[in-house]
């Protein structure tokens, strides 16, 4: 459940027209992600961890007709009931769903009938909104449904390249796409960070998710962390010095990865006639050294922090530093869809381009106690194994970036827009 929502309290029919507005701008924006993409393209999954976009498309379609309709139309019916079985994610308390790894042979039902079934929900939830039906906790659930879709809009973006990128003709999701830029990228400098204790977490202002509270005070030492992120040709040195091929860089489990999968480069890389290139959502082209690195598991992530002779910063350093900087980074909202090379702030890309691993785990903070009901599986439930990453990505809707976000994946994970900030013990 969302943290600190004053909007989703509010009554009255400036409310309503608010909602309604924000509802169809996210649901659009999804449309539109999707909209590049053939029939074809939709239906196929790539891999366990990725998902069809048709599959995104009715998921998120099926929270707000479960979540949101359900308990608060009168008379609620389901478009279909088969639909729940089938678009379900991981609710247990919801009932039974299909599984995860075999959503690509969802053949049935059609694009066209998960648009329609999308249409149908949009009018039956606006119809809610215009008629005052939406309690308190209603709209709160409103809100985290449009919060949730807005994490499947980066969701069709990565799981799509995934897709494209293993296609022989390397087609591309939107040409004209990813340009290189051309221009250098800034030098890295140290920013100093405040040691002593310092507060995190979310203020309770605007929207938040649920793990981003309760905000709580930690003990950090005195740190440093890098002014911008890593660059393709700084991680390109790491690799002709051998990076991938030192045990002495690796964690264990590192080292074992990149034996297991040989790994020698990020995802996405390709070597071609001497030189790299790399396939974006744009196609292949070569690559650009100014621009950040992405694409890398929290493994490599890690050592090249420590061929550097740094390290990641934790999520309270990165956070403590970003929070009072001016965002700075590209978002899916420029259309690009591609790192791009960091402009001059003196904190460069805290809320753009890629999202950046930190050495801490997904845990809950002190305080955290996840939501009663199905919701309360929203986030708690994933909280072991996992890594936090902050910041955002070129996939990351603008407005759904900010400081005190925990996104997190497994340490392997690499189809995500993921890249590397580095940290340092201050002198």
């Amino acid at each position: 459940m969302p943290r600190g929502s004053p909007a989703a309290r509010e009554s009255g029919p400036a409310a309503s027209e608010e909602r309604a507005r924000a509802f169809a701008e996210v649901r659009r924006a999804t449309e539109a992600l999707a909209a590049p993409l053939s029939a074809e393209d939709q239906q196929v999954q790539s891999m366990p961890d990725a998902s069809p976009v048709k599959w995104h498309l009715a998921h998120t379609t099926w929270f707000f007709e479960n979540f949101v309709l359900l308990p608060n139309e009168p008379g609620f019916a389901p478009f279909d009931p088969s639909f729940g079985y089938l678009f379900n994610s991981y609710y247990e308390a919801v009932g039974p769903r299909h599984p995860r790894p075999l959503r690509g042979l969802l053949t049935r039902p059609s694009l066209g009938e998960v648009m329609e079934w999308r249409a149908d929900v949009d009018r039956r939830v606006n119809a809610l909104i215009d008629g005052g039906g939406l309690p308190d906790v209603a709209a709160g659930v409103l809100e985290l449904g449009l919060n949730h879709e807005q994490q499947h809009q980066e969701l069709v973006l990565t799981d799509a390249k995934h897709l494209l990128s293993q296609n022989p003709l390397r087609p591309a999701y939107r040409p004209g796409a990813a340009q290189a830029s051309g221009r250098g990228a800034p030098p890295l400098r140290w920013l100093d960070g405040p040691g002593g204790l310092v507060e995190v977490g979310h203020d309770g202002a605007g929207f938040a998710f649920d793990n981003e509270g309760p905000r709580h005070r930690v003990w950090l030492e005195p740190f440093q962390l890098a002014s911008r992120l890593v660059t393709c040709g700084e991680y390109l040195a790491f690799m002709q010095d051998g990076g991938y091929r030192r045990s002495d860089l690796w964690l264990y489990a590192g080292w074992a990865a990149i034996r297991e999968h040989g790994w020698d480069a990020p995802l996405y890389w390709e070597r071609r006639d001497g030189a790299w290139s790399l396939f974006t959502l744009g196609g292949s082209r070569s690559l650009d050294p100014a621009e950040p690195v992405c694409h890398v598991s929290y493994f490599e992530a890690d050592a090249y922090a420590r061929w550097a002779g740094a390290r990641l910063p934790t999520e309270d350093e990165w956070e403590v530093v970003a929070a009072p900087a001016a965002a700075d980074g590209t978002t899916a909202d420029d259309e690009r869809f591609h790192p791009a090379v960091a402009g001059p702030a003196e904190l460069a890309q805290c809320a753009g381009d890629a999202w950046q691993w930190t050495r801490s785990a997904y845990a809950p903070y002190p305080g955290y106690a996840p939501a009663a009901g199905a919701l309360g599986e929203y986030n708690g439930k994933f909280m072991c194994g996992q890594m936090v990453l902050r910041g955002a990505s070129c996939a990351t809707p603008r407005g759904h970036a900010r400081p005190t976000y925990r996104n997190f994946f497994h340490p392997p994970d690499r189809w995500q827009f993921s890249g590397i900030r580095l940290a340092r013990d201050a002198a």
